[in-house]
């Protein structure tokens, strides 16, 4: 694997902001959905979530960064030692090899520190690194808008055929990660992990704009001009909104909480955008408006 920082293209000194920015970039472009033929991308696509995986743990990026662990997150080498019996990582659980050197470990300390009678400052104990955890298993959870928006649990059938029922997180977004401790693959050291990318399917109708919810309604020309309570829809289900009399086209109206839930678990509103619809072939407003003259000039503002 390559070094996580470039795998993700961003500099060693990258905070978790852009390091987040970075693989949401990566992943949408690489991920398997998107890329089935390309067996180069699906690898690719591994090798960024690995390295997303270690960056955004802190502890795990101080000890790359400190060199006590590689691009996999195993341990490196205590020492290391020049020549062809150089000290080698071997696969968790096996015991180090010494080539040719023809001494145990605690023999090559002695030699290092003098041997006397003393032997090793470390006894006669061999090293080994820490077996490896099971390797991660990414998933990705396609989630309906309004499901998204009131957080309603999502089921989530697992590699091993389990299912579970995932709380989403407040603040939850297109591309959101979750992370199941010990739901992934199993290995000498424990089960790796599940990590889950949220993708949320658009809607025919609503929009999102940060944590509000946007919604172009339409309504009648006698609904404008005279006022009307009318039933709306929102992610919670139908409510009532009375319509000013004499509301325009364009007009906003605001439905409070009626929005995402956001990481403060305060929810956004939905924003109501008025938009008249004439009636189709009505041969008494075509006969109303023939003959009349409106007062204002709904151009004056602009100098017309």
């Amino acid at each position: 694997m390559i070094d996580p920082y470039q795998a993700l293209g961003v500099a060693k000194g990258a905070n978790d902001k852009e390091i987040k920015s970075a693989y949401r970039k990566l992943a949408k472009e690489l991920h398997p959905d998107k890329n089935k033929d390309n067996p180069k991308a699906t690898e690719r696509f591994s090798d960024v979530t690995k390295a997303y995986d270690l960056l955004l743990d802190k502890d795990k990026r101080a000890q790359f960064d400190r060199g006590e662990i590689d691009a996999e997150g195993n341990p490196t080498a205590p020492f290391g030692f020049g020549g062809g019996g150089g000290y080698q990582r071997r696969p968790a659980g096996q015991q180090p090899d010494f080539g040719n050197a023809g001494a145990d470990f605690g023999d090559i300390f002695e030699g290092l520190f003098g041997g006397g009678g003393g032997g090793s400052p470390f006894g006669n104990r061999q090293r080994t690194a820490p077996p490896a955890k099971g390797a991660n298993v990414a998933y990705r959870l396609k989630v309906e808008f309004s499901a998204a928006a009131t957080l309603q649990k999502q089921r989530i059938t697992l590699e091993d055929g389990k299912t579970i029922d995932l709380s989403l997180p407040k603040g939850v977004e297109e591309g959101t990660q979750m992370r199941l401790s010990g739901k992934g693959r199993a290995g000498p050291g424990g089960n790796g992990d599940a990590i889950v990318t949220i993708h949320i399917n658009p809607h025919p109708f609503y929009k999102r704009d940060g944590d509000n919810i946007t919604l172009e309604l339409p309504i009648s020309l006698k609904e404008a001009v005279e006022g009307a309570k009318i039933k709306v829809p929102t992610v919670d289900g139908p409510v009532m909104l009375s319509i000013p009399p004499g509301s325009d086209s364009g007009k906003t109206l605001r439905l409070k909480d009626k929005g995402f839930h956001g990481k403060s678990g305060a929810r956004g509103n939905q924003l109501v955008t008025l938009m008249i619809v004439l009636p189709k072939a009505d041969e008494k407003l075509a006969e109303f408006v023939k003959d009349w003259n409106p007062k204002d000039n709904p151009r004056a503002s602009m100098g017309v």
